[in-house]
């Protein structure tokens, strides 16, 4: 063999090693954007449904005009659109829904 040869053997051999690493790592990376995306979409719903409770609590004759829950609701629906700013990230494994399903064949 010639010193090419082994340069060129050894540069390859790198390079392989180099490129799986850098899959796993890429993998590994979209693993965890996806898990937080999850759990992103799961914060949503939870606040979604926390401010829509407070909300029916407030609407309560019992609690109708009460100041610290107007503002419980305010803030609420204030968070809830603050995460609206993150739906590029949750929507990431949300499913696509169609309105109109395709007949199956």
């Amino acid at each position: 063999m010639t010193k090419l040869e082994v340069v060129l053997i050894c540069v390859s051999t790198i390079s392989v090693l180099l490129n799986i690493g850098v899959f796993a790592y890429a993998r590994a990376c979209v693993g965890q954007l996806l898990s937080v995306s999850e759990e992103f979409g799961d914060l949503k719903n939870l606040i979604n449904n926390f401010s829509s409770h407070i909300s029916e609590v407030y609407k309560l004759e019992m609690f109708y005009g009460d100041q610290t829950l107007q503002n419980l609701v305010s803030h609420a629906k204030s968070l809830d659109e603050q995460l609206e700013s993150f739906e590029y990230i949750y929507s990431l494994t949300e499913e696509e829904t169609t309105d109109d399903p395709s007949p199956a064949d």
